[in-house]
């Protein structure tokens, strides 16, 4: 499908994301957690940019997401903004900022949108979260759900394989996506999931549902930018499609820069003042 050049210049906004879906459009999307990396995504016409709690992986070195704190979040996300023209800027509230209490989640999405000037927030869970949704739409803050595998929850799951495999996970899984779509969320991350049942769910909603790992039936796919990049060469899923190896080029850079200044051929005389 070919897009309009002029359409690649437009800033995205949610109601955008809405059209997208709705015209037949695929949505791309993508992690960033820095000026850099934000600044050239965005002028690669990205659509949306996550902030995500995987900062907490590739970023910081933790094993799970669980560690990244609210503030350590909001640095990550104004610094992602900053390098933003044109793309839809969405913040995942990281663990422990608004599970059970809803009240903390409105004070921790406002805290992002007030300090980082982002656009959206990104909650992971189902009907359980649908009061913290509400809560935070009804300052106007516009609300991603994520269901299927939630990096979040990995205590509870124990594992990071597939998700809704059975009949009886899947029957939830879609009563959970129906509950935040009337809840007022604008899109849904669905996350490493059957094929066929995130077809089924792209098609009984009527908001965006944007995969990973979940096939190619959805509405857009989310990658994180590290992954895809070849940076982070320990999580090889079936679903990561490697675009470049830049852990490679980057190793072997630094090691014909360090090759340079041991055999003193840097700096040269144009080089230096």
């Amino acid at each position: 499908m070919s897009v309009n050049k002029n359409e690649n210049t437009k800033i995205v906004t949610v109601q955008r994301i809405r059209e997208m879906a709705s015209r037949g459009e695929k949505i791309a999307m993508i992690t960033a957690y820095d000026y850099s990396m934000a600044k050239l995504v965005d002028a690669a016409s990205i659509d949306v940019i996550l902030v995500g709690d995987s900062a907490a992986n590739v970023m910081a070195g933790y094993q799970t997401t669980l560690p990244i704190t609210l503030n350590d979040m909001i640095y990550h996300a104004a610094s992602v903004v900053r390098g933003v023209k044109r793309a839809l800027v969405v913040v995942d509230l990281p663990f422990g900022t608004y599970q059970g209490n809803s009240k903390e989640a409105l004070c921790s999405a406002i805290r992002i949108m007030k300090e980082t000037s982002a656009h959206a927030v990104k909650l992971e869970g189902g009907k359980q979260i649908v009061e913290s949704v509400t809560r935070i739409l009804s300052a106007g803050i516009p609300v991603m759900g994520h269901l299927g595998l939630t990096p979040q929850s990995i205590n509870k799951f124990g594992t990071y394989v597939v998700r809704a495999t059975d009949e009886e996970e899947a029957k939830i899984l879609l009563e959970d996506a129906h509950a935040l779509e009337d809840a007022g969320c604008f899109a849904i991350v669905l996350e490493k999931v059957p094929a066929l049942l995130a077809k089924r769910m792209a098609e009984e909603l009527k908001i965006p549902v944007i995969g990973i790992g979940a096939g190619k039936y959805v509405d857009g796919q989310v990658l994180v930018l590290h992954d895809m990049l070849g940076i982070n060469e320990d999580f090889s899923p079936r679903f990561l499609r490697r675009y470049l190896t830049l852990g490679q080029e980057i190793r072997s850079a630094v090691s014909r820069y360090v090759e340079d200044v041991k055999t003193k051929d840097f700096p040269k005389d144009h080089e230096q003042y």
